[in-house]
């Protein structure tokens, strides 16, 4: 089968892979319908990620499940499914907690473990997926065509811009600053709409994201960045926003959000950080709460889902170009010099 194959830094190609096989009973074999090019793939990419061998790329991705093993009780051969980023039981104490993401017993897709072992991406025609029961997340039916970009979002980018909105402490009647306008940044918008904020501000100086971040809610626009960006938020609203969202995860984007922070204000962080130091004494200066992390998407999806199925939730305008998987390096490229904002590849 083919699968996307990151050799070194630089270097993603397509090439023929052996194909997945059942090796646990709680396994599932996912044949891919669509999956995602996310910026921790480009992490990869650009050398920031360490990589000790080539890998199978890819973490966000939807299917049909094709065999299951026979420890299997709630996915079913001919199952529409959506697969979060990472692997989980259900019964450890962190994923009893609601906090799947740290699951005792979970995996990243295409990421190497703590021993070296590496649990094969879903940038593929087909994906081993363990813990079936309780990571795959059962689609009802057999959604239109059109329905799965928007279902794909919701196995990283929905969900993750969901959960910055509820660390933020988002609610209705909030105004809420939202530092980046890349998917995870317009994903939080399209929540904070959802959760009945009165005033969403983005923060983004490029007019196709600009535009896109208007139809899905934003409010306001604010094109500069850096001090600059800070002075006018807190001038736009009167001393700056309860609720700020980092979403990039940059140390210049922390900095940025928590400028915009009114003291007794709460940053929601979801940026996947590079090389950040924590600014401690601005926090504690201003007397903020700062809440985040890796996305627990598990549990966000069922709840997201809902209104996917429903019409009222659309995060599929989020993959704004539309790639074959043998087209993989030209969307890596493209995304990774911002000629969209995140590509859809089908194999």
């Amino acid at each position: 089968m083919l699968a996307v194959v990151i050799h070194a830094p630089g270097d993603v190609r397509v090439q023929e892979v052996p194909e997945p096989r059942i090796e646990e009973p709680t396994d599932a074999l996912v044949r891919v319908v669509a999956a995602g090019v996310c910026g921790s793939d480009l992490s990869v990419l650009r050398g920031l990620s360490p990589l000790p061998r080539p890998v199978r790329s890819g973490h966000e991705f939807v299917g049909v499940v094709e065999d299951v093993g026979i420890g299997v009780t709630t996915v079913r051969p001919g199952d529409f499914v959506l697969a979060p980023f990472s692997t989980s039981d259900g019964d450890c104490p962190h994923c009893r907690r609601g906090v799947p993401i740290a699951c005792e017993k979970g995996r990243l897709f295409g990421e190497f473990g703590p021993d070296g072992s590496v649990l094969d991406g879903g940038q593929a025609e087909f994906v081993r997926v363990p813990l079936a029961d309780t990571t795959l997340l059962t689609v009802p039916g057999t959604p239109p065509e059109e329905l799965v970009p928007s279902l794909l979002a919701l196995t990283d980018v929905m969900s993750t811009g969901h959960e910055a909105a509820l660390h933020a402490g988002v609610g209705p009647g909030a105004t809420v600053v939202i530092v980046g306008d890349g998917a995870v940044g317009q994903c939080a918008v399209l929540a904070c709409r959802r959760l009945k904020a009165e005033r969403i501000i983005i923060m983004s100086r490029h007019p196709r994201r600009q535009q896109l971040a208007r139809a899905h809610g934003a409010t306001d626009v604010v094109t500069a960045r850096g001090e600059e960006g800070t002075a006018e938020v807190i001038d736009l609203l009167g001393g700056g926003s309860g609720h700020v969202i980092e979403a990039v995860g940059t140390l210049q984007a922390m900095r940025q959000a928590i400028g915009c922070t009114r003291p007794g204000g709460q940053v929601g962080y979801v940026g996947l950080p590079w090389d950040v130091t924590l600014p401690l004494w601005e926090l504690f200066a201003k007397n903020l709460s700062l809440s985040g992390g890796g996305s627990n998407v598990r549990a966000m999806m069922p709840e997201l889902l809902d209104d996917v199925l429903k019409g009222t939730l659309q995060p599929g305008g989020v993959f704004d170009a539309d790639h074959a998987l043998t087209d993989a390096p030209r969307a890596f490229e493209d995304m990774d010099v911002r000629r969209c904002i995140k590509p859809i590849l089908r194999p």
